[in-house]
């Protein structure tokens, strides 16, 4: 019996461990990085709790020295999807009806054991699968993650919280029950704690989860699975199913019970998903909920009147931080020309100053792309660059894939602003320049707000306050995170919450209770105390 009010303890954001030479936190993730280096693990799916092994595997290599296998992963078909379909469907009732201070106390628990056990086990794993350097797995696998269940768990407090108005006579409540069915979560490879939200906020509130991890990041997704069940987290709540995208997809949205995708990765495969729904739309119980977060062609935009050592540093950090795989990456920058000359000086010299190369040697700010197709797609788009009579290679421009996925940081420099790498999605360590008249400051902002279908981050420099608000107006529409006089990278849980709009997504803001939001269905509750005994109404009686 749940006799009391409960407030979930104040949520806060992870402190960020800087792993300095000397400090007890690089001593411990250089150890954990060799444990796992020095061993090759079996993953099998998990559904309902249970560890099945299909006979079908793959590999998890290391993008940074592909020949070296981490663990083979069992995958799924149509018959163990189907498997962990029934099994969420089955946990389902018991786990919302759960009350949810109960389900609150996992959550906790488990942001408790990332910051302890767990944060030198999913740092390392996300280095070695995924090709992070320290910094960038530590702000990801552990902080980020834990600030999603921190905040997460008082986002639901206070949604719960939120009860309609009741009248005299009236008791008025609203429920906020879990989806009906089972919830679809596709994760993508560039952060573990993507994959662990999108798990985690359905299943929070009420929901059960059939999950597909990347192909690129299984070995982490193995071990937030592990994270799970020690935090008390009941079988079946969430099952793991690596498996093959198309597959996968084809089985779980062809049933009656899909409640909702929530979803993070490319544009195409997102539009794919949502046609695929809508043809089905006749066959399921109630209406999918679709949350999704897609590409991203995102900007920097540098007035005249801008702090320019900022602007270069931003350049660098926001294009080249975990080899431009972030979502929020800056990709095209917009500069005037009286300020291109320091900026491309600093930039130049910055990006040749970046070591390239193993997660394991902490002095490299550059590690490998994720895989061989990016490696391919990204060599071929920087070979069409310098084909091109409208661009130049300023800096970097060479890659190498005999030991890792390796390219270089890579600075394009076009006269042509509807040129290909100032338009598409390139997802890789590639940033293109376009120097505009200082007197075109209007027209470049409407070329930059047309050029692009996405709008998920964008940045500002300048210092007239007058010119920060006519820009932020005008670029309204082109960024559902947008920063002033920073780089368009590193939204922190709870104080940027992240997500945009256009072709970039639903902009439901993970971060934040518009989020959670999605995955409850409210009911309002209506309880009269004393009902009325006569049909007829005062108006009904003669004059």
């Amino acid at each position: 019996m749940t006799n009391g009010i409960f407030t979930v303890p104040e949520p806060h954001n992870e402190p960020v461990l800087t792993y300095a030479p000397g400090s007890s936190e690089r001593t411990r993730l250089k150890a954990e990085l060799d444990r796992q280096y020095q061993q090759q693990i079996e993953i099998p799916l998990i559904i309902g709790g249970k560890e099945i092994r299909t006979g079908r595997t793959a590999t998890a290599v290391s993008p940074h020295d592909h020949q070296h296998v981490l663990a083979t992963y069992h995958l799924a078909g149509p018959t163990e999807i189907r498997m962990a379909i029934d099994a969420a469907l089955q946990a389902r009732s018991r786990w919302a009806a759960l009350p949810w201070n109960e389900r609150a106390a996992v959550f906790v628990r488990m942001a408790e054991l990332i910051t302890t056990k767990y944060r030198y086990i999913l740092n390392a794993a996300t280095m070695l699968n995924q090709s992070k350097n320290a910094f960038q797995a530590e702000v990801d696998a552990s902080c980020e993650f834990a600030d999603f269940l921190r905040f997460n768990v008082a986002f639901m407090e206070q949604i719960y919280r939120d009860q309609p108005r009741s009248s005299q006579n009236v008791w008025n409540r609203m429920e906020y029950r879990a989806l009906e069915g089972f919830v679809y979560a596709v994760t993508p490879f560039n952060f573990t704690a993507i994959a662990g939200n999108l798990t985690t906020a359905p299943a929070m509130m009420g929901n059960t989860i059939v999950w597909k991890p990347a192909a690129t990041a299984v070995l982490s997704g193995y071990y937030l699975m592990s994270l799970f069940r020690e935090a008390g987290l009941p079988d079946g709540v969430i099952n793991f199913i690596p498996a093959d995208g198309i597959e996968a997809a084809q089985v779980a949205l062809a049933s009656p019970h899909l409640a909702g995708i929530h979803f993070t990765g490319s544009t195409t495969v997102f539009n794919a998903l949502w046609a695929t729904v809508a043809a089905n739309i006749g066959t399921y119980k109630s209406y999918p909920r679709i949350v999704g977060e897609t590409g991203g062609k995102d900007y920097i935009f540098v007035h005249p009147t801008a702090s320019l050592p900022e602007v270069a540093v931003a350049i660098v950090r926001g294009s080249f931080e975990y080899q431009g795989q972030k979502c929020s990456a800056s990709s095209r920058v917009y500069i005037p020309r009286s300020a291109w000359p320091v900026v491309q000086e600093d930039v130049v010299r910055m990006v040749k100053d970046l070591r390239m190369g193993d997660t394991r040697d902490f002095r490299n700010f550059i590690n490998a792309v994720i895989d061989e197709k990016a490696f391919d797609r990204t060599m071929a788009y920087i070979g069409r660059a310098k084909e091109s009579a409208d661009v130049e290679v300023l800096v970097g421009g060479h890659g190498d894939k005999a030991v890792g996925y390796f390219i270089e940081p890579t600075v394009l420099v076009t006269s042509n602003p509807s040129s290909e790498t100032m338009c598409e999605e390139l997802f890789a360590p590639v940033v293109t320049v376009y120097v505009y008249d200082d007197d075109k400051v209007a027209e470049t902002v409407t070329l930059l707000s047309e050029t692009s279908p996405y709008a998920l981050t964008g940045a500002i420099f300048a210092q007239d306050r007058f010119i920060i608000q006519e820009l932020t107006h005008a670029l309204a529409d082109t960024a559902g995170n947008f920063y002033v006089n920073d780089k368009p990278t590193g939204a922190v849980v709870g104080q940027q919450p992240f997500g945009g709009a256009r072709a970039s997504g639903t902009n439901d803001k993970a971060g934040s209770y518009l989020n959670l939001v999605r995955w409850a269905s409210p009911r309002t509750i209506k309880e009269t105390f004393v009902a009325g005994t006569d049909h007829r109404y005062p108006f009904m009686d003669e004059a």
